[in-house]
């Protein structure tokens, strides 16, 4: 007789099968079961052992890890909530920084030669802005400003590709490109970020960034948002940029199965936290040797570095067109706003598409772009662009020549042609005036900039940077801009009364 129990089961069962056969696909499901388990029983009872502890965790009894927990009431939990404060925002100023935000100089009226400054109410000799040309106060700018002004308004009120692009945009592009001699060229609203919006446009995750170290904060935060494999060489120093793209050749090889990537050297022409310039004519052998691209930010070259001004493709006779990508700011040479990009056209093309900062930002108003290329049309005229060029190097060569008669004092650090001029003591002369810190040197520095300010009459600065975030910091400096309508004589002057200031300081401290 059958047994009861066993043919209640086999009914289950068949009831079950036939049930799961009516499901469309179980059939499927069941031959590749069957298949995968036949051959494989430790397969079997390793999943069958996982699914029974699944079932006996899930129904096991909860419990707490800690077992001094207190049970708190509705009225405590309510006080420790009412107590509780969030951690600041931000940490409090130090003391270097509250010195920072109170020294910073105010401009009454107009900026120029010689601005009048809030604090003093007197009339400073300006050694501190990027006013290279003197086109802040010069009169052809300011009545064409006037003119456009009143003939385009105030601003755009757009990016440029949703109706903010005017025709004195492209004309200040084509005037740009036309000056450099390259194909084309795309305007930004923001110096700032022009760089960082290039770099970032070319340059994704798994390219390659070769970059010199000495490179401002722009370019490192550009780098840093491209998301690119960076690697930096030491500032200026070829054989070590040689070294890099060398290891990094040989890394390819090794591993040739990788993708291919795009492979870009960034670079300034004249260095902003130096005043140095880079040697050009390397980096273009190296890149043709390794076959990358080359990116030259030409922010504080171009307009005032060259015979005619055209930056560091005129100082080592390359042809524009052999660099990939011309970046450069409209904010410092032509007295104006923005930045720009220049090369070849497809280069500047792709720009106007994937250009974070040309695609998202409000173009530029219309008065400083006309400012722009009236500026560029000033700078290609005779006589009166190689005049200003010329009164410019003899300024930064006489500034320069009483500066190095004090090196005990005083490092220079800047190249002899360079209207930047990083004005450093010497690590010797901070021993002896038993200086150990950043913060007790960047005060001396500041005694040199308000005693000269009251003394002398001279607005200097010292050099500031986001210290925190800088990938390589700079040391601490009193940055010089040097103007082409200052007279010879002011700036001997001037350059002497910082000479010896430098001295009384540390005279001080010893």
């Amino acid at each position: 007789m059958d047994n009861p129990l066993l043919s209640v089961l086999n009914n289950t069962l068949t009831t079950v099968s036939r049930g799961l056969q009516a499901v469309p696909g179980s059939g499927i499901a069941i031959d590749y079961i069957k298949n995968s388990y036949q051959n494989d029983p430790f397969r079997v009872v390793l999943e069958l052992g996982l699914a029974i502890y699944a079932v006996k965790y899930m129904l096991s009894k909860k419990y707490r890890i800690d077992q001094n927990h207190v049970q708190l009431t509705e009225k405590e939990i309510d006080e420790l909530v009412a107590e509780w404060q969030p951690e600041p925002l931000v940490q409090p100023l130090s003391d270097i920084q509250r010195m920072e935000l109170a020294k910073s100089q105010i401009i009454v009226g107009a900026q120029g030669p010689k601005p009048k400054v809030l604090s003093t109410g007197k009339n400073l000799l300006n050694l501190a802005s990027v006013n290279y040309m003197g086109y802040t106060t010069n009169e052809d700018i300011k009545k064409t400003a006037v003119e456009t002004l009143h003939k385009y308004g105030v601003g755009s009120c757009g990016p440029p590709g949703f109706y903010g692009t005017l025709d004195v945009h492209i004309e200040l592009e084509k005037d740009i490109a036309r000056f450099l001699g390259t194909e084309s060229a795309i305007i930004y609203a923001q110096g700032f970020s022009t760089i960082a919006s290039v770099i970032s446009a070319f340059s994704k995750r798994g390219d390659i960034i070769v970059a010199d170290d000495g490179c401002n904060f722009a370019i490192q935060k550009g780098t840093q948002i491209s998301r690119s494999v960076i690697r930096w060489f030491k500032h200026n120093d070829m054989e070590d940029l040689e070294r890099v793209l060398e290891s990094i050749r040989l890394e390819t090889l090794a591993h040739k199965k990788r993708p291919l990537t795009r492979r870009f050297i960034v670079t300034e022409g004249l260095f902003q936290n130096y005043g140095d310039i880079a040697p050009l004519d390397k980096i273009m052998e190296l890149k043709q040797k390794y076959k990358y691209r080359v990116i030259l930010d030409e922010s504080n070259s171009f307009g005032i570095m060259g015979k005619t001004g055209r930056g560091m493709t005129e100082v080592f006779n390359i042809q524009p067109k052999e660099i990939d990508m011309i970046v450069g700011s409209m904010a410092n040479t032509l007295s104006a706003a923005g930045g720009f990009c220049a090369g070849a056209k497809e280069v500047v093309d792709h720009q106007r598409l994937s250009g974070q900062a040309f695609v998202f930002s409000a173009s530029i108003p219309a008065m400083l772009a006309v400012c722009a290329s009236e500026a560029i049309k000033i700078l290609s005229s005779t006589p009166q662009g190689p005049k200003l060029l010329k009164d410019l190097q003899a300024n930064a060569s006489a500034f320069r020549n009483v500066i190095i008669t004090a090196p005990q004092w005083i490092e220079v650090s800047s190249a002899p042609e360079s209207p930047i001029l990083h004005l450093r003591f010497p690590k010797a002369a901070l021993t002896t005036a038993g200086v150990q810190t950043r913060d007790d040197e960047k005060l001396l520095l500041q005694e040199i900039v308000d005693e000269v300010a009251i003394k002398d009459g001279l607005l200097i600065t010292r050099a500031k940077y986001v210290e925190h975030q800088e990938k390589y910091l700079p040391r601490p400096s009193i940055r010089i801009s040097i103007c082409a309508t200052h007279s010879k004589k002011e700036v001997e002057k001037a350059a002497q009364a910082i000479k010896a200031t430098f001295g009384k300081v540390l005279g001080r401290r010893k």
